[in-house]
């Protein structure tokens, strides 16, 4: 048995079975203990979201909260919001897109108490703001080694497993337009273009990285979100039959006695935490640096990032695909061939191009937020300019390698990884879960009171964090 084979054995264990029930159970935990905060505040989350940002002292570059929302949006939207709802309808049946939207509106709790978690534990560094689930792990629960192993498994999964990915997949998308495209020179072109690119964004910063993303990432998506609103409307009598189908395939029962792991509770499920992140550790990354007065502010926010990815982006996909009447069969039809084939048949060969650019933008996108987790957790393990310019070297090898080559290996060690964050972060994010309550609380007492919520450090009985200061 090869590694590769042994890899997938641990994957279908640790997703099929350890992750759906932790994820999905803490996510039930917190949607309880919070009073369904992702419902509930969801108003509020949005306006900080829209808050005017506030320039540092001394004319610090800060991270708005916006800007933060877009850095953790990128990162999760790729290329599986695309090609990875194709391969969930052909081997799950359209019931896994229901599985999808349950894990997102799930989800949404621990996306709060996570990121939340991450405002209130992190650390201010050169006029910028850091920290993450590695940072909580080492400040609230005094576990460096804990965190040392989380900023490990990020940065394999991360720096160079999903951004290697993103890569192929930008490259492989020109194989519907270049002849025996992998057999010419165009990959290695492709993959020296996308590591200048990439290079550029990466050495300018992070005010760059929340900069682009934060005008990348609205534009892609709203353009994507609104084709697949034309599409629907272009099929519009069609849409209670394919709800239907979809709400009937959710809950067929013969279907998964005939085998749970691949039937279309597991396999939404298992697309739903794969798409949105929520728990999995990566979008605290990103909360953590932005500029906001209160940590629930950025905790509501990411809720917001949650939805944007799954209820609307990977639905659009959805849609797109159910309406098109053309049937995927993973053994067949699958991935991005079975997005080309269904929006060429919606709307006409100009959707396959369509379809190409929204590949490139949105893995773009992701490399450049993938970038960003990455560098916060070398910067946590060791401080070094040196090693940091090294790391970000190897950053941009793995992008240009990506685009010659499917390392399907290292993708299922990107996996692997994965699942080894979520469960190190589930773990911490259980036994902060209290402090992030008790912040919550602090948030709607000043919000009864008909206050704008301001955080303090002392009223909720913390010391040694960012929050001291002057009244």
């Amino acid at each position: 048995m090869s590694m590769n084979d042994i890899l997938t054995k641990i994957n279908d264990i640790m997703y099929t079975y350890i992750l759906i029930i932790l994820l999905v159970g803490t996510g039930i935990y917190f949607t309880i203990r919070t009073r369904g905060v992702q419902f509930r505040l969801l108003k509020d989350g949005i306006r900080s979201m829209l808050e005017k940002f506030h320039e540092g002292k001394n004319g610090e570059k800060h991270i708005s909260s916006f800007q933060a929302l877009m850095i953790s949006t990128a990162s999760r939207v790729g290329t599986g919001n695309i090609a990875g709802i194709a391969t969930a309808i052909a081997a799950g049946g359209p019931g896994a897109v229901f599985w999808m939207w349950v894990t997102a509106v799930i989800g949404g709790s621990s996306a709060f108490i996570e990121s939340t978690l991450a405002q209130v534990y992190k650390v201010k560094e050169n006029g910028q703001f850091r920290g993450g689930p590695s940072y909580y792990m080492e400040r609230a629960l005094g576990k460096r080694s804990m965190g040392i192993l989380f900023s490990i498994l990020l940065l394999l999964c991360f720096a160079y497993g999903f951004n290697g990915l993103q890569a192929y997949n930008m490259s492989s998308a020109l194989e519907y337009y270049i002849p025996n495209y992998s057999d010419t020179a165009y990959p290695m072109l492709l993959g020296f273009v996308l590591a200048v690119a990439a290079g550029l964004v990466i050495w300018g910063g992070v005010h760059r990285i929340g900069f682009i993303t934060s005008v990348l990432v609205p534009v892609m998506a709203v353009i994507y979100i609104l084709i697949g609103f034309v599409t629907m409307m272009m099929h519009i009598r069609q849409l209670p039959e394919i709800f239907a189908v979809i709400f009937e395939n959710a809950f067929d029962v013969h279907a998964m006695m005939g085998g749970f792991a691949g039937s279309a509770v597991v396999i939404g499920i298992k697309r739903g935490l794969f798409s949105n992140e929520a728990g999995m550790g990566s979008a605290p990354n990103a909360s953590a640096s932005a500029d906001v007065d209160h940590p629930v502010k950025q905790g509501l926010v990411q809720i917001i990032s949650v939805f944007i990815d799954t209820i609307l982006i990977c639905s659009s996909t959805a849609m797109m695909l159910l309406v098109s009447g053309v049937e995927g069969k993973s053994s067949v039809l699958d991935g991005i061939p079975y997005v080309q084939a269904a929006i060429c048949a919606n709307v006409g060969s100009w959707g396959i191009h369509f379809i190409t650019i929204s590949i490139f933008a949105f893995a773009f996108s992701s490399l450049i937020g993938n970038y960003y987790y990455a560098e916060s957790n070398i910067l946590f393990i060791r401080n070094s300019k040196m090693l940091l310019f090294l790391f970000r070297v190897t950053c941009v090898v793995a992008i240009f390698l990506g685009a010659q080559a499917d390392f399907s290996l290292v993708w299922n060690l990107a996996d692997v990884t994965m699942g080894g964050m979520a469960i190190v972060n589930i773990i911490a994010i259980l036994l902060l879960g209290e402090t992030a309550i008790k912040v919550l609380r602090n948030y709607e007492e000043q919000k009864k009171m008909g206050r704008d919520p301001v955080f303090y450090e002392e009223d909720v009985g913390m010391t040694g964090t960012v929050w001291k200061r002057e009244r």
